[in-house]
Order: C-alpha cells, then sequence, then structure tokens
C-alpha cells in the first residue's frame, strides 16, 4: 500500500478523525491531550491516538477502514507513531487481538504503572481485557 501517507495530525484537523471513526459507526473519539496519528490515502483510512501517561504512552483508538485491513496498514501506522517515542507504550485489547501486538513487538501482561493497571481492572470487569507493551528502543 505504497500510496497510503502516514502522519500525525495537524490540531486544527482533529475534527476529521472523529468524522472518520463516526463514518464506520466506531465508538472511538480522538482525545485533545493526545498525538493524533492518521493514514491517508486522500481520506482518513486507519487512526489511532498515542496519550502521554505517566512513564509512557497509552495506545488507543486503532481503527482500519475495514476495506484497508489485511494489507499492513495498522503496522505501518503503529510504528509510525511509535517510532520517535523514547518511553514504553501500553495498550488494552481483546485477548484474540495478542498475536497482532506480539507481532508488532508489544509484550504480553508488561509491569504497568499503577493508574494505568487501575485503568484496565475497571476495563476488564465488563469485557475480556489484556495488557500490552512495547519498550521502542528494543525496535531500533
Amino acid at each position: 500500500m505504497s500510496d497510503i501517507h502516514y502522519s500525525q495530525l495537524d490540531e486544527s484537523l482533529w475534527p476529521l478523525m472523529n468524522k472518520f471513526y463516526r463514518s464506520h459507526q466506531s465508538s472511538m473519539k480522538a482525545v485533545r491531550e493526545a498525538q493524533l496519528w492518521v493514514a491517508k490515502r486522500g481520506e482518513i483510512v486507519a487512526a489511532l491516538c498515542l496519550r502521554p501517561v505517566a512513564g509512557g504512552h497509552w495506545l488507543t483508538g486503532l481503527f482500519v477502514d475495514p476495506q484497508c485491513r489485511e494489507q499492513g496498514v495498522a503496522a505501518q501506522l503503529i510504528a509510525a507513531a511509535v517510532a520517535q517515542v523514547e518511553e514504553p507504550v501500553w495498550l488494552f485489547c481483546h485477548p484474540d487481538l495478542r498475536g497482532f501486538y506480539e507481532r508488532r513487538g508489544f509484550s504480553f501482561d508488561p509491569p504497568l504503572p499503577q493508574a494505568m493497571a487501575e485503568r484496565l481492572s475497571r476495563y476488564a470487569r465488563s469485557k475480556p481485557m489484556i495488557a500490552m507493551g512495547l519498550n521502542p528502543a528494543d525496535l531500533r
């Protein structure tokens, strides 16, 4: 998918990310205090938020247009978003996605800062949820 460009979304264009999520009936939302990353082929075809948290970053809101899935878009978007990050990156996902994230360098059940561990505990009460972690320095 060489015609797709990966970049951080300029703050003035953040509403476009929410429009992308809504157009796919996703409940995800752009988070103002986060870095917003998109994959674009003219229009946005994938998005994610990289939110600063104590001791690292929290990756949320990863969504790829269903017509662009299974083409490496998510992997390239994650790689672009974490390329300049020095601190750990954590995410919460359904257990079925563990292999997907492990193939991108994330490890299962990483040590989490207390606030993240508490958040995971709350989320896991209502749906299956695991934590994954990545040390970007390990990818270099």
